[in-house]
């Protein structure tokens, strides 16, 4: 059994197939797909899919820090009458900062990231956290909630061995791993062998992105996640069915609202 804790199935890119997208990921033991959302413009296609797959497919919502500038909180203000009138979200994400694209709104991103941690708060939800060239700037913001019971996933975690150690001092936090761990020159194997327990650990697709190898190039889709298990198998020298098993057990730990429709493991 694997969860997909990081999936965008809800994007165009799977308007053409996305019943097959499901179906290859059932095939391949994927219990229950996690998804983010991106901003106000995304929240209602995202929606649309979970409700269509309900019980499987489960929604998110947050302001991604690539989408926020100027007019951040007019879209906060609608994210969180969202928040405010559902009960199905089963976190807060996908949030956070970015430096890497742009640092013009970093004051913004930091603010915008501040007040949905608020919200994480507020509801026990886990938050899901997107950190690109930005680590330093995350920890200043989530040092003040190191003690408390905030929790979540540092998603799509490529940072060095010492941001490893320094996101596992959180201790009510995981860290999302998904298809860069396949890349040839990706330093992440290594980092997970030497500093980073397997229980620490969940699996992402981040789809359709980071398409893990053999298919590197082409449109990501949760099947993939196949593709990640084995890689972490090799790395941790464990059998799929013990990565697998681990890493479903961490995942219903932080999402504690997942209500899966085959049954918990």
């Amino acid at each position: 059994m694997l969860i997909d804790t990081h999936s965008h199935l809800f994007l165009e890119d799977f308007v053409a197939d996305l019943p097959q997208v499901m179906e290859r990921a059932k095939s391949v033991g994927v219990s229950c797909i996690l998804m983010p959302n991106i901003d106000s413009s995304t929240v209602d296609a995202m929606l649309d899919v979970c409700n269509e797959y309900a019980g499987y497919c489960f929604p998110m919502i947050g302001l991604h820090p690539t989408s926020v500038d100027e007019s951040y909180e007019r879209e906060l203000e609608i994210l969180r009458r969202y928040l405010s009138d559902s009960r199905k979200f089963i976190a807060i994400g996908e949030v956070g900062i970015d430096l890497y694209w742009d640092k013009t709104f970093q004051k913004e991103q930091i603010a915008a990231f501040e007040k949905q941690i608020e919200w994480a708060l507020e509801y026990d939800l886990p938050i899901v956290i997107h950190a690109r060239s930005a680590f330093d700037c995350i920890f200043t913001v989530m040092e003040p909630y190191k003690k408390t019971v905030l929790r979540g996933v540092f998603h799509s975690f490529t940072g060095t061995e010492e941001e490893a150690v320094k996101c596992l001092d959180f201790s009510n936090f995981l860290l999302g791993i998904n298809g860069v761990v396949t890349f040839k020159k990706s330093p992440l194997p290594e980092i997970l062998r030497s500093v980073i327990p397997l229980e620490r650990i969940v699996l992402e697709t981040d789809s359709p992105y980071l398409t893990p190898v053999p298919n590197r190039g082409k449109r990501n889709e949760s099947v993939n996640i196949k593709d990640t298990l084995f890689k972490i198998s090799q790395v941790y020298e464990m059998s799929p069915e013990r990565v697998s098993l681990v890493t479903t057990e961490s995942a219903l730990k932080v999402f504690r609202n997942l209500q899966i429709s085959s049954g918990r493991f």
